[in-house]
């Protein structure tokens, strides 16, 4: 680069911090770099793909009028993404107005443009905000509705269906469900018809991809960037939030949730377990999240199994014509395979496949044969400290605040021991977790109270006799 151009460049970014503000130029543009100065064009680069998608949606207009100060002849400003060693050439990217409105001017030519990727489907633009990937089959169209998943399809289309400044009825809408029970394919409809119009931004990301994205900001420096990206999106959805690790990541993640709320944006959450059990999240994340509306999506009756079953053959029949499943063996299925949809999905896959390799029609037989891995056992009813402790308040006559307490007689310092022991023993939870969920204990306390237990037991036949109650009135 010529002392020229480097002078040049410095110009420019002088124009650009004072059109923008200290502020947003520190935020957006401190890191981005000149590359190289053509005739009738500027090559200019940032270190993330996010800092570049964000700039050509936003500034683009701003560099260009700014680069067109110094040399009137411009005719646009590419923006690429460096590389490590800045050594590759930059891939040709296909071009697009940066405002379509403006795509022509008086003199014919094309509108100066910031170079950006063409206009897209909606999963290229919700990715260029840096989405998790979108699986084209989750929409609404797709989505089969029963008894257990009512209420929650009935919010989420609602969320979809709204526009922007329209009052937000719940926030956050959060949903939770074991696995393989539809969330992911709710959110991701939400997703798909949110943005299918052009005047809402609704970004899908997984915890996951929330905590990379706030790291990768902070290792880059563009942490505010970040922060102020999210922030600008009308609908936030965020899958699987029970992954969300770290303090620094929770904190951003509260502070973002509360930032959206307040501004009347919407928030949709999925969760496997409802705000409550979400062990590793701050107190205050959990009462924000408790406090719109919380839907549960049940386990799948028979018939909604059915339903989805008749669902997937029809769209591997859009494939596959001569592909047919006999209704005796979708009735087999429907009643056998019962943990999840994607079981269901996955024994249509199986009987395609044998279907079509070995050109034979599906039978109840092949059918027997080729999913029995997929009959599973009925998986035990899952224990919540909520519910143990309620339960023992109740057979020892004292309050559950009373559990929760600092009090030490007699009549609480038992039942508290013998709530910790089954908190211990029927649930997965590490003892600090249990501890926090006792009153804010010491892990030390809640394994001393389960050693006792399990010493007195082991020679008390009445208080054995009393636990062993407990335990069958908690699995019923």
């Amino acid at each position: 680069m010529t002392n020229m151009e480097q002078d040049r460049w410095s110009r420019v970014k002088g124009r650009l911090r004072s059109s923008v503000g200290e502020d947003v130029y520190s935020s957006w543009f401190a890191r981005m770099d000149l590359e190289s100065v053509q005739p009738e064009s500027v090559r200019l680069s940032v270190p993330t793909r996010f800092l570049k998608s964000w700039i050509q949606a936003h500034y683009a207009e701003r560099v260009l009028t700014c680069w067109q100060a110094e040399m009137p002849e411009l005719e646009r400003v590419d923006l690429t993404v460096r590389t490590a060693m800045r050594c590759a050439a930059p891939a040709k990217e296909a071009t697009a107005p940066a405002d379509p409105r403006r795509a022509d001017r008086n003199d014919g030519r094309p509108a100066p443009e910031l170079r950006a990727t063409a206009i897209a489907p909606v999963s290229a633009s919700h990715e260029a905000l840096g989405g998790s990937p979108l699986d084209p089959r989750l929409t609404f169209g797709s989505f089969v509705i029963g008894r257990s998943n009512t209420l929650a399809h009935a919010a989420a289309r609602q969320v979809a269906e709204g526009r922007r400044g329209d009052s937000v009825m719940f926030n956050p809408l959060y949903i939770h469900a074991g696995v393989g029970l539809g969330k992911t394919h709710l959110l991701q409809a939400v997703t798909w018809a949110g943005n299918s119009g052009t005047e809402r931004k609704v970004l899908y990301l997984t915890a996951e991809k929330f905590m990379y994205g706030f790291v990768a900001a902070l290792k880059t420096q563009t942490a505010l960037a970040f922060k102020e990206a999210l922030r600008g999106i009308d609908v936030l959805v965020i899958d699987d939030l029970q992954f969300l690790q770290g303090k620094s990541t929770q904190a951003e993640f509260c502070h973002t949730l509360n930032a959206l709320i307040d501004a009347g944006r919407q928030v949709v959450i999925a969760a496997d377990r409802p705000p409550s059990d979400l062990e590793s999240l701050d107190d205050r994340v959990r009462s924000r999240l408790g406090s719109g509306l919380v839907v549960e999506m049940g386990s799948l009756g028979e018939e909604l199994r059915l339903g989805i079953l008749k669902s997937r053959v029809a769209a591997a029949r859009a494939h596959h014509a001569s592909f047919d499943v006999p209704a005796p063996v979708l009735d087999y299925l429907a009643r056998t395979i019962t943990h999840n949809g994607r079981d269901l999905e996955g024994a249509i896959n199986r009987l395609l496949a044998h279907s079509k390799l070995n050109a034979t029609a599906v039978t109840l037989e092949m059918a027997e044969r080729e999913v029995r891995d997929l009959i599973r056992p009925q998986e035990p009813k899952r224990i919540k400290i909520e519910d143990i402790q309620r339960v023992v308040a109740r057979q020892y006559n004292v309050s559950r605040s009373d559990l929760l307490s600092s009090r030490r007689t007699a009549n609480v310092v038992r039942p508290r021991q013998v709530a910790m022991y089954l908190a211990k023993t029927l649930t997965l939870r590490s003892l600090p977790e249990i501890g926090r969920r006792f009153g804010g204990r010491d892990h030390t306390t809640v394994l001393h109270a389960v050693r006792k237990i399990e010493a007195l037991v082991a020679k008390d036949v009445a208080l054995s006799e009393e636990v062993e109650s407990l335990k069958r009135q908690l699995q019923e």
